[in-house]
């Protein structure tokens, strides 16, 4: 594979600015479905206009506000221009006076006592503006963060299967303030700016007409060169914020997935990865900043060349026209604030692109499908008992690419039925099923007789314990982690879980027993470990079906003997599902479905399959691999 292809590769695989970004399930590779979400800022930003308009929609309950920080702004800027044009009547009168006589020092100081207050107040209003408007930036930004997690709770779980996560948390960090930084500072002296160019030009009217037609003649030059810089910043910072988005899914892949690099030793093949993806970035940001950046310069040499023809001009009006001093005084310094706002303006375009590239970046998710909601007929089974029959099902993560195939069965409280069969084979894609992560084609799955589409999802999903092969813990206590399993469990309900988990021994022999606080995903703990305290979570939730999907893969033979027994405990009176490669740890199960290509081939006891001498027979003597 050439430089090219695998650039093109990386673009794919973490959601690049010219492909969608794109993650296949973790079990059964190449089944999951495509999902268009990564490809969120592509290009220019596709509704300028309405992402600005939703944006302001944050600023609606700050309103009082707001509003005051404009009229903050307002007193700044007449501050501003009050100021200079005092400059007038303070040189034509006290330092050189139009009559030819001599100044007067103590009018001076008076003036200059009115000036320092004038200004004082300018001063004032722009420390109370930029705090207001930092409070009113961290509101909006607070309740987009909570709209942005909240509709990620809401969001399926194949969302979550075909993005990365690093290109969400970007969005959450990276997009978000870039947004916060244009509500806090960018929006208000744009606002700033407006207003002082609007009064700028009144009183630079009011001062000579002619200097000021000179000045404004330099206006359509500046406003041409700003929208022809503006036109390619645009682009480029959107694709900076899609290739920063890239490299933040990268790097916490690879962080995450540190020890497999190392196991594989593809050290040299991450850095050759990272580099390219890297070189990207960099090739965007520089050519972004190196437009936002131009902006400045531009305006700044035009407003020079501006400032020094008034200045001619206005030189020859003092000698030709009489003129007065003090007005060619004041009206350079409104020549150079004239530009001066004019080219804030034009600095913070950058800003402003960067900001509509990381808020449609992050409405792109806001956007997204959250789960159909609850039928209005849906139902809470209370109690549920845990019939569950799975009936002519029909099921594919695309509907072009079916993976299971007119699959039936039944399970009762009590029975334990086991899924057995080649990697790929559909056997996890079940208990997804079993769960709604994924609503099933054609055929019925019901529990307790009813369709589960009719039984209100929450509900649902809260009768159903699940211990995965991938474990997961959370930040917090070993208590806090069981008993997330359960929030009103007691304390002698998490302990007599991890009882029956098998994990109260080892628990009482770390430094704090149940209080110790786990990081870092339980990263203190051995694997087999984490594992029995996700066993300990689904014992102390009650639920009445139970789904082991290779519950003990992490655990060694010894360690697995030994929860045996809390295992069929937890499994006594619940409807169990289990996944399992060792088919040492099924031969008691009361029923063992062996699945291939999505189908169910063979049924019965570990002792009926063996007397079959069919596939499950092949695999359990080890005929034939399970892959």
């Amino acid at each position: 594979m050439n430089e090219q292809q695998r650039m093109d590769s990386l673009k794919r695989r973490y959601g690049h600015c010219e492909a969608p970004s794109v993650k296949a399930p973790r079990r059964e590779l190449g089944h999951g479905p495509r999902h268009p979400m990564g490809q969120s800022g592509r290009g220019k930003p596709k509704n300028s206009r309405q992402t600005v308009k939703r944006l302001m929609g944050y600023l609606k309950e700050d309103r009082g506000k707001v509003l005051l920080a404009f009229a903050c702004v307002i007193i700044s800027t007449i501050s501003t221009l009050a100021g200079s044009y005092m400059l007038r009547p303070i040189i034509n009168l006290f330092i050189a006076p139009i009559d030819g006589s001599a100044g007067n020092p103590a009018g001076l100081a008076s003036s200059l006592v009115i000036l320092g207050a004038v200004y004082g107040a300018g001063i004032l209003s722009q420390y109370a503006q930029a705090k207001v408007m930092l409070t009113v930036a961290q509101n909006a930004l607070q309740k987009i963060r909570y709209e942005l997690f909240e509709k990620m709770q809401a969001l399926p779980i194949y969302f979550y299967d075909t993005n990365v996560s690093g290109d969400l948390m970007s969005r959450f960090t990276n997009d978000v303030d870039t947004v916060g930084q244009m509500l806090s500072s960018t929006l208000v002296q744009l606002v700033s700016g407006s207003l002082s160019i609007v009064g700028t030009l009144v009183l630079m009217l009011y001062t000579n007409v002619t200097l000021t037609v000179v000045t404004v003649v330099m206006i359509p030059l500046m406003a041409k060169a700003a929208s022809a810089v503006a036109a390619r910043s645009q682009k480029y910072f959107t694709a900076q914020q899609a290739s920063l988005g890239a490299v933040n899914g990268y790097i916490e892949e690879m962080v995450t997935g540190q020890k497999v690099v190392k196991v594989f030793c593809h050290e040299e093949a991450a850095k050759e990865e990272f580099r390219l993806l890297n070189r990207e970035l960099r090739g965007n940001m520089i050519r972004a900043q190196f437009f936002g950046g131009m902006m400045g310069p531009v305006m700044g040499n035009l407003s020079q060349i501006n400032y020094g023809l008034t200045a001619c001009i206005g030189g020859l009006l003092c000698v030709l026209r009489g003129f007065d001093v003090g007005g060619l005084t004041v009206f350079l310094n409104f020549s150079r604030q004239f530009s001066r706002p004019i080219n804030e303006i034009s600095m913070q375009v950058s800003n402003v692109f960067a900001a509509l590239a990381g808020a449609e970046r992050v409405f792109a998710v806001m956007d997204e499908e959250p789960e159909a909601s609850n039928d209005e007929d849906a139902v809470v089974l209370n109690p549920m008992k845990g019939y569950v029959t799975l009936e002519h099902v029909t099921f594919g993560y695309n509907p072009d690419k079916v993976i299971l195939k007119d699959i039936s069965l039944y399970a009762k409280p009590g029975q334990k039925i086991a899924f057995v069969g080649s990697t790929g084979a559909g056997k996890t894609t079940i208990t997804n099923l079993l769960n709604r992560f994924y609503d099933i084609q054609s055929g019925a799955i019901t529990i307790d007789g009813v369709d589960i589409r009719h039984i209100k999802r929450d509900e649902l999903r809260r009768s159903i314990a699940m211990v995965l092969q991938d474990t997961h813990l959370f930040t917090g206590t070993v208590r806090e982690n069981i008993r997330y399993g359960r929030l009103d469990a007691t304390d002698e309900e998490v302990i007599q879980a991890a009882r029956t988990a098998s994990a109260h021994s080892f628990i009482m022999r770390l430094p704090h027993g149940y209080d110790t606080i786990l990081e870092g995903d339980g990263t203190n703990l051995s694997q087999g470990q984490r594992q029995l305290l996700n066993i300990a979570r689904a014992a102390v939730s009650k639920a009445p079906v139970l789904i082991l999907d290779e519950a003990t893969s992490s655990v060694d033979t010894r360690t697995e003997k030994h929860i045996e027994h809390g295992m069929d405990r937890l499994m006594a009176d619940r409807t169990t599902f289990v996944i399992a490669h060792r088919l040492s740890t099924v031969r008691n199960a009361d029923a063992i479905m062996v699945l291939e290509q999505g189908e169910i081939i063979e049924r019965g006891s570990h002792q009926e399959l063996l007397d079959q001498k069919g596939r499950y027979y092949e695999l359990y003597t080890g005929r034939k691999d399970l892959d």
